[in-house]
């Protein structure tokens, strides 16, 4: 029997009538039916109605089967030139990424479900054939599940949009402070093509687009924070932040975030995040819903690179941009909280941004430019961003944050920092140390350098049982001098004025800490007058307008005396004059002011070390000597000392 003989003597289904379809109520299939009959309408049975085919179109249907031809090849292993190269990298940079890494996509299950037989290339008959797409799939979803964005932000607040936002003139403001301060170090937004809309959306208030919306809320509340005043528009700081950090969950909530893909979204709530300062939120408190963030930039399939095969240049890089953004502010608010699984690892694979401008960048683009080989407006993030790629790869990183996967990591004896300090030195060549974002991206990145210098010693050398010879543990503590050099010339360079948030946000404690217990056991040595004067003049930036009743204080000041204690033993052994340094003066200062004690005792030989420093000794509850760092809450700890100066 022929396959068309065979349909037509298949049994067909009863349907519900054209009317009760399109009246959604239910059909007895009886005809005519009940409600037909009720009506007085004509009842059809739906089997009558010819099922109608979907359009398909001659290009799509010829790429399916070339699809469907490619894979048959690929499968047995026969060699073609594939008419869509998935693994083929953007045009290279001059910081080019490797060529030869695979480019995985992960199976849908939906996807593999609505996958044609390749027995046939004829559209089957069946109804429900490619009928279970992902859009319906989510739409279906939504219908079952109202909002539940305020498992975030907490219930929805019935608020005036129109007149949550900043009067015509401070948008504008606020706007050109975002394009100073915060896109160049972010370049998460591309500003030829929001502008337009923010201007359009100012003009226009009710008439604004739930996303653009939350998005420009997001950009109010960083711009805030960039800025170092303690008012604004005549109001507090503060309490400005405050209004607008609610504006934008509330924008948030009504964007539906949680649920959402789109990327104006998403970037409003990276931008919020950003806004949570260390010196008011407990990053615990915020590394959580940068998981969420995290989480909704993977479900948008972010992270996946084969995913970025289908969209629009413009849209795949800006993509990029924002994936790159997040996982660096990520890894950053998990060192702060001291949780150990950033997603700064090597199981993805999303390419960095390419080395362009934001007017290289068009929506109506067919393809990617090419990418420069001088500098560009995204230096900054672009170095940052190779760097972390190089980190996310490296044995020591894996073994400070997943163990499990440093089968995969690179070479272990070579993390290629060294290389890649030689070559981004040679760029910096061509950098201008008076261009604000050039003299910022020179120190940022020598301080990130060496502390991930001074972390694969550590994890090279910390569990030997050996003894470490004095120059392998001075090598270390010029990793820590050059974190402290770089601090401070960041900290008090007027060029970084408009910079400083994202700088407060780095604190180089693991290079006090590696100074501190480096002097408290070698109190002499070359580097002991270097390191005492570069601490000094690191501890003058950071801490001079800092309260001495901060914790932060009480712990370097705890750090610190206990230092120089050491040093001031060794002196008094070998009637060598005791010069001494201001950082030590300056502590010693303030602790004596909060304790009220009138003078300070000064170390004599034989004296232990809790006693030589009289009512310091034990300020934290254990002798000075013994500073125990396992017991510090540090994830509690304002890591921010320029707070005291306001911001």
């Amino acid at each position: 029997m022929s396959t068309s003989e065979s349909r037509s003597t298949r049994p067909q289904r009863v349907l519900a009538c054209t009317l009760c379809q399109q009246r959604k109520v239910k059909c007895d299939r009886t005809f005519p039916c009940a409600n037909c009959t009720k009506a007085g309408a004509h009842c059809v049975p739906a089997a009558l109605v010819p099922r109608q085919r979907r359009p398909r179109f001659p290009e799509r249907e010829l790429l399916d089967r070339l699809g469907k031809y490619e894979g048959l090849l690929q499968k047995h292993g026969i060699k073609f030139e594939p008419l869509h190269q998935l693994t083929k990298d953007p045009p290279k940079e001059s910081d080019s990424q490797e060529t030869s890494e695979t480019v995985y996509d992960a199976r849908s299950f939906w996807q593999a479900m609505a996958q044609p037989s390749e027995a046939s290339d004829e559209e089957s008959e069946s109804p429900f054939h490619n009928d279970v797409s992902e859009s319906l799939r989510l739409n279906a979803w939504d219908q079952a599940h109202e909002s539940n964005d305020q498992l975030l932000f907490g219930p929805r607040r019935e608020i005036d949009f129109q007149a949550a936002h900043p009067s015509q003139v401070q948008i504008f403001k606020l706007w050109q402070v975002y394009l100073e301060n915060v896109d160049p170090l972010l370049k998460a937004t591309h500003t030829p093509s929001l502008q337009p809309l923010i201007i359009e959306a100012a003009s226009d208030m009710k008439n604004i687009s739930a996303p653009l919306e939350a998005l420009m809320f997001g950009i109010y509340c960083v711009s805030i924070v960039s800025l170092d005043s303690n008012s604004l528009f005549g109001v507090p700081k503060k309490e400005l932040l405050r209004t607008y950090q609610f504006g934008c969950q509330q924008a948030l909530i009504n964007c539906g975030v949680l649920r959402s893909t789109n990327l104006d979204s998403l970037t409003a709530f990276f931008l919020y995040l950003v806004s949570l300062r260390p010196d008011s939120i407990d990053p615990r408190a915020v590394s959580p819903m940068l998981g969420v963030a995290v989480r909704i930039a993977q479900r948008m399939r972010l992270h996946n690179e084969a995913s970025y095969a289908g969209l629009a240049p413009f849209e795949a890089e800006m993509r990029r941009r924002l994936w790159w953004a997040l996982v660096t502010f990520d890894n950053r608010i998990c060192e702060l909280s001291d949780f150990k699984a950033s997603i700064l690892n090597p199981t993805w694979d999303c390419k960095r941004p390419l080395n362009v401008n934001d007017f290289d960048l068009r929506r109506e683009m067919k393809s990617l430019p090419t990418s420069h080989n001088q500098l560009t407006e995204a230096l900054f993030v672009l170095v940052r961003y190779e760097l972390g790629d190089l980190i996310r790869h490296s044995h020591f990183h894996l073994n400070y944050t997943s163990p499990s996967l440093k089968a995969i990591a690179k070479d272990p004896q070579d993390s290629g920092l060294v290389s890649f300090e030689n070559a981004v030195e040679e760029r910096f060549r061509l950098c201008n140390p008076e261009n604000p974002l050039h003299f910022m991206t020179i120190w940022m990145t020598r301080a990130a350098i060496a502390k991930a210098r001074l972390m694969e010693y550590y994890d090279r050398h910390a569990t030997l049982s050996t003894h470490q010879p004095d120059e392998q543990r001075d090598t270390a503590i010029s990793y820590a001098l050059d974190m402290l050099r770089s601090d401070t010339k960041l900290v008090t360079s007027p060029l970084t004025k408009g910079y400083l948030w994202l700088v407060h946000l780095y604190f180089p404690l693991p290079a006090y800490m590696n100074i501190a217990q480096e002097l408290a056991r070698r109190p002499t040595g070359k580097l002991v007058q270097q390191a005492w004067s570069v601490m000094s003049d690191n501890y003058e930036s950071r801490f001079t307008d800092l309260d001495h009743e901060s914790p932060i204080f009480a712990i370097f000041a705890k750090l610190t005396l206990q230092a120089w204690e050491s040093c001031e033993m060794v002196r008094i052994k070998s009637n060598l004059p005791s010069d001494l340094p201001w950082i030590v003066r300056n502590a010693k200062q303030r602790l004596q002011k909060s304790s009220g004690t009138q003078e300070l005792p000064v170390a004599k030989p034989g004296q232990t070390s809790g006693a030589a420093i009289g009512p310091y000794s034990d300020f934290l509850g254990q002798p000075m000597a013994d500073v125990d760092m396992d017991q510090l809450d540090w994830a509690a700890i304002d890591w921010n000392p320029m707070s005291g100066q306001g911001w």
